[in-house]
């Protein structure tokens, strides 16, 4: 949720974590759409584990669907980095429902930024997403949050919509490949103070597709 939307420099790479999680109802591809138990989980686990999991936007009867390859979590009202640090208002009121939905807000008059709430109902906890590997249906290069929005067609429309659906959801690949998970400092949030400095970024540290990693890297 910080000042960063499109991408950003790619921070030091500080460990190794595993990709874990639940998932339940099965897709026409063998894939494993995530249930509401799975966004029920810690905030962290959520964020990590949806690393090399898929996102899928249903959209003018086609699939758009990439890799998520990045992600930052956002722990309010504690967190400084984060919108619902400020409290209940009006645009974080979605981060202080049910799991499993979308927090969509817009930024610098250009950039929408998809979030997902976690955790208990009433604790505004959200996990960013920064950027995505495309598999299907997407143009351009998805990295960093502004441009992950543009090339799914997301925006404000989807603040509040419930990921377990049929227009915007994320799925376990029906064959997922390794993935080596890195943690780092989130980008965009020295406002944040002592919070700005916690690990809660995760990335694939095998993608190019982290912001920040220059397009030449896709030659790779």
């Amino acid at each position: 949720m910080g000042p960063d939307p499109a991408g950003g420099p790619n921070a030091g790479q500080t460990g190794d974590v595993s990709a874990t999680g639940r998932s339940d109802a099965e897709s026409e591809s063998g894939s494993c759409r995530l249930d509401r138990v799975f966004y029920r989980q810690s905030t962290l686990a959520v964020a990590r584990a949806l690393i090399g999991l898929h996102l899928v936007r249903h959209t003018g009867g086609e699939r758009r669907i990439g890799r998520i390859v990045e992600t930052e979590a956002y722990l309010g009202p504690a967190d400084r980095a984060a919108h619902s640090a400020r409290g209940r208002t009006a645009r974080t009121q979605v981060m202080f429902g049910p799991p499993g939905h979308a927090y969509v807000y817009f930024i610098y008059g250009m950039w929408h930024c998809l979030n997902v709430v976690t955790g208990d109902e009433g604790v505004p906890h959200a996990v960013l997403l920064r950027a995505l590997e495309p598999l299907a249906g997407i143009q351009g290069r998805p990295s960093g949050p502004g441009r992950l929005c543009r090339a799914l067609d997301i925006d404000r429309r989807h603040n509040g919509l419930d990921l377990c659906g049929d227009v915007l959801w994320m799925e376990r690949p029906a064959s997922p490949r390794p993935v080596r998970v890195g943690r780092s400092a989130r980008i965009g949030v020295d406002y944040a103070g002592e919070w700005a400095a916690r690990p809660w970024r995760f990335f694939d540290r095998d993608s190019p597709f982290v912001s920040g990693r220059p397009a030449r890297a896709l030659m790779r």
